[in-house]
């Protein structure tokens, strides 16, 4: 039988699923729309898209590393509560031992790779959708690559709910997770001076510059005095500038030179970052869990 643009409009507003998912079910049940919507079902698709629209900014954040490669990535849920289960902590493990594997740059391309159970990272999502009851959210992820004369350096904070990774050349991995460790806790905005978008940078001399004013100094004197206080805002917002938490008369860039290295790359997820949180408590939260919405 013949599927219809009408035919899946009508599934589409019936179930609430995406137009390529319904003129799957509608082939695959030959036009039968009961049938199509149980499909729909049974595949969870229909379940997990009504869940689209709730909020998911809890979650983890892991890293994956096989040899010269790594991935960082983040994966959301509606609930800490669901984070912390060993079946959503196995959810994120498929999905990075599935990207180390592959060549994605986007989230697109990501949820078509094939996980080890055959299915694809969106069907496996779409699943434990199903079967757990909240909305999930494969929000971001990064494949990094190094040479062989580069080391990896990670650190997980609170089980997962900062992740750091960076790249160094030319010392040993010690280095490199204490650099890992410093990014993980004093939430640098960027890597290298290099980074900072030139309206961020003219933002703060215009700042400072006026800040200094304000405190009585001519201009020329305030135009001096911002030169100065731009190198504190290089210490507060670049790793690579930062003072090393372990020993505050070096840097980062001094402590890993100390020992022959160069940072080449850092890469830092915290779990929910600038997305809107759920407003709920704790007591609400179980009881949503136990009712199994």
């Amino acid at each position: 039988m013949e599927v219809t643009a009408s035919m899946v409009k009508e599934l589409r507003e019936t179930s609430g699923a995406g137009m390529m998912d319904c003129k799957k079910a509608l082939s695959e049940t030959n036009g039968d729309m009961q049938q199509a919507l149980d499909y729909l079902r049974e595949k969870g698709i229909s379940k997990a898209t009504k869940k689209e629209s709730r909020i998911a900014a809890e979650g983890l954040a892991n890293i994956y590393i096989a040899e010269n490669k790594a991935v960082i990535l983040e994966v959301n849920s509606e609930t800490d509560f669901v984070s912390k289960n060993a079946e959503f902590k196995d959810l994120i493990a498929t999905i990075g031992q599935a990207l180390l594997k592959s060549d994605a740059k986007t989230i697109d391309e990501a949820n078509e790779i094939k996980t080890a159970s055959g299915e694809t990272i969106k069907e496996l999502l779409i699943a434990k959708i199903a079967k757990i009851g909240e909305k999930l959210s494969f929000r971001r992820f990064m494949v990094v690559e190094k040479t062989a004369d580069e080391v990896f350096g990670s650190y997980l904070h609170m089980g997962g709910k900062i992740a750091s990774l960076v790249v160094i050349e030319g010392t040993d991995e010690e280095v490199a997770k204490d650099v890992a460790m410093q990014q993980a806790a004093m939430r640098p905005e960027y890597t290298f001076i290099e980074d900072i978008p030139a309206e961020v940078l003219e933002k703060e001399k215009a700042v400072q510059k006026e800040l200094a004013m304000n405190e009585g100094k001519p201009a020329d004197i305030a135009e001096k005095m911002v030169q100065g206080r731009i190198q504190k805002f290089y210490k507060e917002v670049c790793l690579n500038e930062q003072v090393f938490i372990k020993d505050n008369s070096l840097t980062i860039k001094t402590y890993i030179a100390n020992h022959g290295g160069k940072l080449k790359q850092a890469i830092r997820y915290e779990v929910g970052e600038g997305m809107e949180k759920r407003n709920e408590d704790f007591a609400t939260e179980v009881m949503n869990q136990v009712n199994g919405k």
